[in-house]
């Protein structure tokens, strides 16, 4: 399931990282890889701020489409 589909509270591991590869590597730099659990803290008109390796970080809802949990 993509990670845009969450709700607030959940926790989840990453299974995979889609998109091209630029892409993947930006989210492998903000801490998303495979194997690594992320819990969302909330949801603001489609965008979300996620707890991944001690941080929080937001996403938008394109990115947060490439991550599948």
């Amino acid at each position: 399931m993509p990670l845009s589909m969450a709700l607030v509270g959940d926790k989840h591991r990453i299974v995979r990282i889609t998109g091209k590869d630029e892409v993947r590597i930006h989210l492998a730099e903000l801490g998303f890889v495979a194997g690594e659990e992320i819990t969302v803290i909330s949801r603001i008109a489609g965008n979300m701020i996620l707890s991944v390796k001690d941080s929080r970080i937001a996403l938008d809802q394109s990115l947060a489409n490439r991550i599948q949990v």
